[in-house]
């Protein structure tokens, strides 16, 4: 009822565009940043040439690709995103087998995540966030009423995700399978999943999650950093002790936008996984609670669009723009909470800000196609066809 409210005072407006300004306001505030913290990596390192700006061009070349992608997304109907759900998630599927390709997957900080293509380097992993949107969303439509047999209809969703699962900590990338196989439950769970079976699995993720820790001498060293950053803050704790340091600097109003110190050689991955501690230092809190508030929007409209999408029965669309908001909404609660040092860290960007192209451009298509749900809602709200 609110969402159809909402609509009703612009009568007018094709699209949402609180939601666009809002996806608009943070790819800009992401590019001065990612500006602001790679300065002085771009300054020292090799393959830079010593331009300052170096990461400033690519990052906008990758927002202007996305803005174009995202154009051409948005005049796709949902029927034909439906239609081609399997066929973009079994692409992503193989996509991160080929990841796995010696010569073909390119191995960075010991993670082979990237397939190089020249001008730049594809990171599987963020396209296959949206196919699994997708394909979860027209898997949960089809088998809607075998959503309660484990064997019919859960298994082999499940299934798939496993396998999912497996490519991505082979690479290894532990953040995105959180991310993907967080967000295929909650689909599954709106979509009518039994309370019982969603219970049991978030219960095996939990002991799942339990054993890839103590299995794993590194992960487990991130945890244990987590806790206690300051116990080696020369070591395993070092880049989130540097990016508390970094929030403590920033205060209410910050050091200034440019005045950070972290981004100076002390913070590793200051304009990747850990934007927002710049962010916090040369803004202050201010500057961190707009993003919080600008991210706590997008989340707040997909649901509404999607609750919408639901009463004119439009289950997929009603799905996917729930499963977009969720996945935004837990890779940007991820990142910020391994920023703040409540969470391990993990190497999860933040949506629409951080330093990388795929990222962009997958979330960039993702609020694209959301802003498309928008669209058609509003045309079946004033009588025309979707």
């Amino acid at each position: 009822m609110l969402a159809r409210l909402e609509v009703r005072r612009t009568p007018n407006a094709e699209y949402d565009q609180s939601l666009a300004w809002s996806a608009i306001l943070l790819l800009t505030l992401g590019l001065v940043m990612v500006y602001s913290a790679s300065i002085a990596v771009a300054e020292n390192a090799r393959f830079t040439g010593g331009n300052p700006a170096y990461f400033l061009l690519r990052h906008s070349s990758f927002v202007a690709a996305s803005v174009v992608a995202a154009l051409c997304a948005f005049q796709v109907p949902l029927r034909t995103w439906q239609k081609a759900a399997p066929w973009l998630f079994a692409a992503g599927v193989l996509l991160l087998a080929l990841v796995l390709v010696p010569g073909v997957g390119r191995e960075v900080n010991g993670a082979r995540r990237w397939i190089a293509l020249g001008v730049a380097n594809v990171q599987p992993s963020e396209l296959v966030k949206l196919a699994a949107v997708l394909y979860t969303a027209d898997y949960a439509v089809r088998k809607q009423p075998m959503l309660d047999s484990l064997q019919r209809g859960l298994a082999p969703i499940l299934a798939v995700m496993l396998v999912v699962g497996w490519l991505l900590l082979h690479e290894p990338d532990f953040g995105a399978f959180v991310v993907i196989s967080t967000t295929a439950m909650a689909i599954l769970f709106l979509a009518g999943m039994n309370a019982r079976w969603f219970a049991a699995l978030f219960a095996a993720a939990g002991a799942g999650f339990a054993v890839l820790v103590v299995s794993s001498p590194y992960r487990a060293q991130r945890i244990f950093g987590f806790i206690d950053p300051w116990a080696d803050a020369f070591g395993k704790g070092y880049q989130l002790s540097h990016a508390l340091i970094a929030f403590g600097r920033g205060e209410w109003l910050g050091v200034g936008l440019g005045a950070s110190i972290e981004k100076l050689m002390y913070l590793p991955e200051a304009h990747t996984d850990f934007l927002l501690a710049v962010i916090a230092e040369e803004l202050g809190f201010v500057g961190v609670a707009v993003v919080v508030a600008l991210f706590a929007w997008i989340v707040a409209r997909a649901f509404a669009i999607g609750r919408l999408a639901s009463q004119y029965e439009r289950n997929f669309a009603a799905l996917v723009a729930q499963g977009i908001g969720t996945w935004i909404g837990v890779q940007a609660f991820i990142n910020m909470g391994v920023n703040m040092g409540v969470l391990p860290t993990k190497g999860l960007t933040l949506p629409l800000m951080s330093f990388g192209g795929s990222g962009i451009l997958a979330n960039c298509v993702a609020l694209a196609i959301l802003l498309r749900i928008d669209w058609e809602n509003r045309q079946l709200m004033r009588g025309l066809p979707a």
